[in-house]
């Protein structure tokens, strides 16, 4: 097969492609989901992994994004960016049906450590193939149409990690009750079919034409330079380095925190995580209109409060002797963390795009990749570490009321080992957001003039106006009904005192 560039593609080439590139993305998705998230924490935690061991393998995406100098060394040296995304793509599934064989050859206790060693090269070959690929792209998507692209793109994928994740969920739930010394096997054989839905997805990809480009000859080391002497795409990284490290704390642990500490069965948290994941597909296309209408940067600072008031909401789950309220709460969370995450994802992912000049494209991503992988690898083990120090230690702040008819205890707070690391990560989100206000972005628009155009647009539209068109004042609306509250207990304290002593 023939991997070579052309130096122009017609209108039919590109359609044809950008459609392919969609099929090939369905194809990554679903190895994703059959190796990553829930089940892969769960498979990890069944084969008795520690909580650094868990924070490890979260960092391994990130960490290998070191590597990615590796993908401008060889566009540079072979000029075709359609080989090197194509050949690192199929090395990167090899690993995947190794895993899937690692279960029938190696011991219980050597089985997390050989897990983590496989899933680097794994992780390692993606990373050297993204910057590949998104510097293909950029050249095969019209600037003015990437948020709808990658919109469509996102929806479809996420449509196909909801049916997949529930059947999967179905599926291990029946193993459990009918072989419940079978899950080991199942978890194996989803790792290699897997790595064979990868390997065709990479077949699928090799059909895709690309238009010929020539990266800059010289220095690497220089080269990484221009984007980081660049003062307004700098600001990108710092705000962009800061956010990453900020959610990778707690990300990776709410999986473990669910599992472990409610107790909640697997197949709960894949019911969460597909309502988070619908939540993202309703509105992905709707992020995808306003980011390309106004800037990415603007929903951005839509949606990453959002993002914090769900950290900070974390720490309220658990607190209840209820399940049933605690299971309301969470999925009260994943919605909106879904909302602000399809806005948040695919603002980052453009403005990265938009920022990056076409002919320095892959370094600049590239560049980006590398600042922020050191951040977002490094925060899961800090994460981890944190919650291994936070184990044996508790905050509780009680307040009591005693009467002559009602004796009443409050919990206004209680934060152990979980409620301490999502505390310190919607810290952390909160000053990336700050970062965020110094990056310029052409056509940007004000965020609260955005919110009315965006409340006002949707307004006829039921789906939006719960998804996003509430949410996006969220925080403002809880802070106004807080107020709201103080207000009327002091008004109705200074007419009623003998009332308010009474209680």
């Amino acid at each position: 097969m023939k991997l070579t560039p052309k130096k122009n593609l017609t209108a039919d080439e590109i359609k044809t492609g950008l459609r392919l590139m969609i099929v090939e993305g369905l194809a990554a998705e679903a190895m994703v989901t059959l190796t990553g998230g829930a089940f892969l924490v769960s498979l990890a935690l069944l084969m008795g992994a520690t909580n650094t061991q868990i924070g490890v393998l979260a960092s391994l995406p990130t960490f290998t994004n070191l590597f990615q100098l590796l993908s401008i060394w060889l566009v540079r040296k072979f000029n075709n960016r359609r080989a090197v995304a194509v050949a690192c793509g199929f090395f990167a599934r090899v690993p995947l049906v190794i895993v899937g064989i690692l279960p029938f050859l190696v011991s219980a206790d050597n089985f997390v450590s050989s897990l983590i060693f496989l899933l680097f090269f794994y992780y390692l070959f993606g990373s050297v193939a993204g910057p590949s690929w998104n510097a293909w792209i950029k050249d095969m998507v019209p600037s003015d149409s990437l948020g709808s692209y990658f919109s469509r793109r996102g929806s479809y994928t996420q449509t196909l990690n909801v049916v997949l994740s529930v059947a999967l969920a179905l599926l291990l739930d029946y193993v459990k009750r009918q072989y419940p010394g079978s899950e080991v096997e199942t978890y194996a054989y989803m790792f290699i079919g897997a790595g064979i839905v990868g390997l065709l997805g990479t077949l699928v990809l090799a059909q895709v034409q690309e238009p010929q480009s020539y990266l800059n000859k010289e220095n690497i080391l220089r080269m990484i330079r221009k984007p980081l002497q660049d003062r307004n795409f700098r600001k990108l990284l710092i705000f962009n380095s800061a956010w990453v490290f900020a959610i990778n704390i707690a990300t990776p642990f709410f999986t473990v925190f669910m599992l472990k500490t409610l107790g909640i069965p697997l197949s709960y948290v894949i019911v969460l995580t597909v309502i988070s994941q619908i939540a993202n597909i309703l509105t992905i296309r709707a992020w995808g209109r306003y980011s390309d209408r106004y800037s990415n940067k603007t929903i951005i600072a839509i949606g990453a409060p959002l993002y914090i008031v769900c950290l900070i909401a974390w720490c309220f789950v658990g607190i209840y002797t209820r399940e049933s309220a605690n299971l309301v709460l969470l999925a009260a969370i994943h919605i909106v963390t879904g909302v602000a995450n399809a806005g948040i994802n695919l603002s980052l992912t453009n403005i990265g795009l938009k920022l990056s000049p076409s002919d320095g494209a892959i370094v600049y991503l590239t560049t980006r990749n590398i600042v922020t992988s050191v951040f977002s690898s490094v925060a899961p083990v800090v994460g981890g570490a944190l919650a291994d120090y936070f184990t044996q230690r508790s905050l509780i702040v009680i307040a009591t009321w005693s009467g002559p008819h009602l004796n009443k205890l409050f919990r206004l707070v209680l934060l152990h080992e979980w409620n301490f690391l999502f505390l310190i990560a919607a810290f952390f989100a909160f000053i990336a957001v700050e970062l965020l206000l110094q990056v310029k972005e052409t056509g940007e628009v004000d965020k609260d003039q955005v919110v009315r155009i965006m409340r006002s647009d949707i307004r006829n539209n039921l789906k939006d106006q719960f998804l996003i068109g509430t949410m996006i004042t969220l925080p403002g609306q809880l802070w106004a009904a807080l107020k709201k509250r103080v207000r009327r207990r002091r008004s109705r304290a200074r007419h009623h005192p003998s009332v308010s002593t009474a209680k």
